[in-house]
């Protein structure tokens, strides 16, 4: 019994190949489904067409060169033409392959470069003669206004543009061609009849009388003072001379003929005059 337990024991068992690659804690690359994919199948097909490299976005030959340049930190007074030349050509060649109509304007570019490498290639003139200019000049110079222009464009576009960053509100407001005069508040009455009163109180004389006021009497009195003018200053309307009680009287008659709408008290401005005039009545 024991010899059969140690040879079972000897007996080797089948190892399990772990099909998981050498890659830090088992990291699956893609998924399938839902589930981890760890190495590619061996049936996957891939068509020529599926992947494509996607090349950094430029609006024209000016920006790819400013590119190259600034991203190698080259100075743009001093180009190498043979290093930015190469570099140029690589990327015309890949967007030759694709799309042959934008490539022309790249070409174009591309022309201008090997130019100006096969000018600087040129040997020097003897001492004494007139030394030509920088083959690079014109170049240089057209780069420079172009980064210029395309950093204020930059700025520009930070600004807030209209339907972009904030919209215009329409507002329909219905004007009527009538004329529309400010309400004449109660304080502003008051302070005018304050006034009014106060003047009276200056010319009052210590005279006892028994005098019946009558307040038809005044509003016909104001109705026939407003017939002769348009508008009447509000203090005009009084006589502080009779006293304050022919004052007070008056202001009754008033009050009551603008309640019957015969009269209208009007006031341009806020703190400004009230005059009074007779109420506008349509035919």
């Amino acid at each position: 019994m024991m010899e059969t337990t140690q040879n079972e024991a000897n007996t080797t068992l089948p190892t399990v190949r772990d099909s998981t690659p050498q890659t830090i804690d088992g990291v699956a690359f893609a998924k399938l489904y839902g589930e981890p994919l760890f190495q590619m199948p061996n049936d996957l097909y891939i068509p020529p067409d599926a992947l494509e490299i996607f090349l950094e976005a430029f609006e024209g030959p000016l920006d790819l060169l400013l590119y190259l340049i600034r991203k190698q930190n080259f100075n743009i007074l001093d180009i190498p033409m043979a290093q930015v030349t190469i570099q140029y050509l690589q990327y015309v060649e890949q967007i030759r392959e694709r799309n042959l109509e934008l490539a022309a304007e790249y070409l174009l570019m591309a022309a201008m470069l090997i130019e100006i490498k096969s000018r600087m290639l040129l040997p020097q003139r003897k001492r004494g003669q007139e030394d030509d200019n920088d083959p690079r000049a014109d170049l240089v110079r057209r780069l420079l206004e172009y980064e210029q222009i395309k950093l204020a464009a930059q700025e520009i576009d930070t600004l807030p543009q209209l339907g972009r960053d904030f919209v215009t509100p329409h507002v329909f407001v219905s004007q009527s061609s009538a004329p529309r005069w400010p309400d004449v508040n109660v304080v502003d009455l008051q302070t005018a009849l304050a006034a009014v009163i106060k003047r009276a109180k200056l010319t009052a004389r210590h005279v006892i009388t028994r005098e019946e006021l009558s307040v038809r009497e005044h509003m016909s009195n104001i109705l026939r003072h407003l017939q002769s003018a348009n508008f009447v200053e509000f203090a005009e309307l009084f006589d502080p001379a009779r006293g304050v009680p022919v004052v007070i009287v008056n202001f009754i008659a008033m009050l009551e003929l603008a309640k019957e709408n015969l009269i209208e008290i009007t006031q341009a401005e806020p703190l400004a005059p009230i005059y009074v005039r007779l109420a506008y009545i349509p035919a």
